[in-house]
């Protein structure tokens, strides 16, 4: 949850810690699957395209959803947010140059 404040005029969103680790749990299940699939797919080349492809997206969406926090945080849950970023950057590059 991104919670608000109000600034004469202006308004603010702040990330809470709640939402951020939300949002770090949400990544580290994409990272999870995105390992599970990385193996499978090195085993099995062709077979479960499909979740390979779906773990992908997972990937792609926690990458997402850690950019959309990165504008409300405070500086040591950007921190968190860009070790993860590079986690899941890693995982995604790994998973796309693997010959399945």
């Amino acid at each position: 949850m991104i919670s608000s404040y109000k600034l004469p005029g202006e308004r603010i969103w702040m990330a809470t810690r709640q939402s951020i680790e939300d949002c770090l749990q949400q990544c580290e299940a994409a990272l999870r699957s995105g390992l599970e699939q990385y193996r499978e797919g090195a085993k099995q080349e062709h077979y479960g395209d499909l979740a390979y492809t779906d773990s992908q997206g997972l990937l792609q969406e926690a990458l997402n959803d850690v950019d959309r926090m990165w504008e409300s945080c405070n500086h040591q849950q950007r921190e968190q947010l860009h070790r993860m970023r590079l986690q899941l950057q890693q995982m995604q590059n790994n998973m796309i140059l693997l010959s399945h």
